[in-house]
């Protein structure tokens, strides 16, 4: 059996082979993030013999490794992706020296995926890996419409601060945001025609009455805001940035639920977990099968509890938090919405409640069991059904 070490950066990896007797076979060498060095490295690896005998490992560090794990699947050569934090403990055990190079790192992650029998990583290409990159764009894209709408509020502080009170908040329902984009200032809105009225009741379906729209001219007419030119163009800006982003994330949004409908994933079937929600948490747990248990899957979310031991004392010891931040923040958004349409999860949030934990603390034991239960269903790819749950809980 050969062992391939492999590490990951963005204009080269470097990479190192050696047999499981400990022979090595090729010392660490460099080849580019390119075509030729692509063909350089394969040129070497097609060169040890049979597939089956050839173990890859690879260290999960981000975007730059995704290029290079499609080239090994589709020329057959399975691979196994390391959790940084195995390598790096690997590498405290083997040594007290404080060295770290890239070199070291390819020679380090042969010997991890020598030292025990991981399972390898079936990159399924169409859906994963795209999967993953359109949840975290959606999560980026989201958290720059809410800065934008924070700004959007500020200026109408200062233009027209009656508006926000007149929609009870909601800047984002569809009529505000038609009102905001086409008239924008509060001596637009207050020059509103007959013709502008029979906009907004199609944009509202007739629930934007002629009572609220004259309200609404007569706010704008004797606002106490004031803005100048400059405010104006920011103001235009703002709305025009946070429409963009508004229609970006509704592009993904519509792209991931395509990819769900063809994975027709166990994990959506869940009461309370939405289409994005499972999306989210299978495009960061990936094949679910190269989990040996849930124990592993909990691990890899960071959801397990630490433990210290020392003589006579032994205390539980707080969730880990290693893993995926996106997927821990996904599975505890979705605990709390699980535990009110299953209600064996709801009596076990109260059993943990009235042991005294937190509120957090009790949706974090949500979370692992509905872990457990993703597992389980994954793995016997069975949709959920509430009423075998309820008989087995």
């Amino acid at each position: 059996m050969y062992f391939v070490g492999i590490d990951i950066s963005k204009y080269k990896h470097d990479c190192f082979i050696a047999t499981e007797a400990g022979e090595v076979i090729k010392d660490t060498f460099t080849f580019d993030n390119n075509r030729t060095g692509f063909d350089q490295f394969f040129s070497i690896l097609d060169g040890l013999g049979p597939k089956n005998k050839i173990k890859i490992g690879l260290e999960a560090t981000g975007h730059y490794m995704n290029n290079l794990m499609k080239h090994l699947s589709v020329k057959g050569y399975s691979f196994i992706l390391l959790n940084p934090i195995i390598v790096s403990r690997f590498r405290h055990s083997e040594t007290l020296r404080r060295t770290k190079t890239d070199k070291v790192d390819a020679k380090l992650i042969a010997q991890v995926i020598a030292s025990k029998d991981f399972s390898s990583y079936p990159l399924q290409a169409y859906h994963f890996p795209d999967l993953k990159t359109l949840t975290r764009l959606r999560d980026r894209l989201i958290k720059q419409r809410s800065l934008y709408l924070v700004m959007l509020t500020n200026q109408l502080d200062l233009s027209f601060p009656e508006f926000k009170e007149f929609f009870d908040g909601n800047l984002k329902s569809k009529t505000a945001q038609f009102i905001l984009t086409k008239y924008g200032i509060s001596s637009r809105i207050a020059n509103m025609n007959s013709q502008s009225f029979e906009l907004l009741r199609k944009v509202s379906y007739g629930k934007f009455s002629y009572a609220k729209f004259a309200n609404l001219k007569e706010l704008a007419k004797n606002t106490i805001g004031c803005s100048s030119e400059i405010d104006e163009m920011l103001f235009t800006l703002t709305i025009n940035l946070y429409q963009l982003l508004d229609k970006a994330i509704t592009e993904v949004e519509s792209k991931i639920t395509e990819i769900m409908e063809k994975l027709d994933s166990p994990t959506a079937s869940i009461p309370g977990i939405g289409t994005i929600s499972a999306a989210t948490i299978i495009a960061e747990y990936g094949d679910v099968s190269r989990f040996a248990n849930d124990g592993q899957m909990l691990a890899y979310a960071g959801l397990d509890s630490g433990r210290y031991q020392s003589g006579t004392s032994d205390f539980p010891g707080r969730m880990v938090k290693h893993g995926s931040g996106y997927l821990r923040q996904a599975l505890m958004n979705v605990a709390e919405t699980c535990m009110m349409h299953v209600p064996s999860f709801y009596d076990y949030y109260l059993k943990k409640r009235n042991e005294g934990k937190s509120h957090r603390v009790a949706l974090s034991h949500i979370a692992r069991k509905l872990v457990r239960l993703i597992y389980k269903l994954e793995t016997s790819h069975a949709h959920f059904d509430l009423s075998v749950f309820n008989s087995q809980h």
